[in-house]
């Protein structure tokens, strides 16, 4: 099954920019093992993963029911948190993908199944 996993926040007490380079460098080392763990676990494929910029980049489209597109700048909603990046991933079932997730920084994590659908 996939799973989209969704890290909010910026996965730390202090924001990115605020964190020294070794306090960065830490992070980036739990992704790299988050990433070696995926690998190294039967079953598991880590298919996609990014960190996104701030949330003010974002840019929402909506499209109403007559076909109009309005696009408004930030989040979707007001936030405290922004989303601080995602992973797409493959794994028998959600134990698997908690237990491999427990790797990464602290972040408040959102995991959604995804639906197999034949396009």
């Amino acid at each position: 099954m996939k799973y989209l996993v969704l890290l909010v926040g910026d996965g730390a007490e202090k924001a990115w920019p605020d964190q020294s380079e070794s306090e960065q460098a830490a992070a980036m080392a739990r992704f790299g093992e988050f990433a070696a763990a995926c690998a190294a676990r039967d079953g598991v494929e880590l298919l996609a993963g990014e960190a996104l910029t701030e949330p003010g980049d974002a840019t929402v489209m909506r499209t109403s029911s007559s076909g109009e597109v309005l696009l408004t700048d930030g989040p979707y909603a007001e936030v405290i948190e922004g989303m601080g990046g995602f992973y797409l991933l493959e794994a028998p079932d959600l134990d698997v993908v908690v237990e491999l997730l427990r790797i990464l920084p602290r972040y408040d994590i959102q995991i959604h199944p995804t639906v197999d659908v034949a396009l």
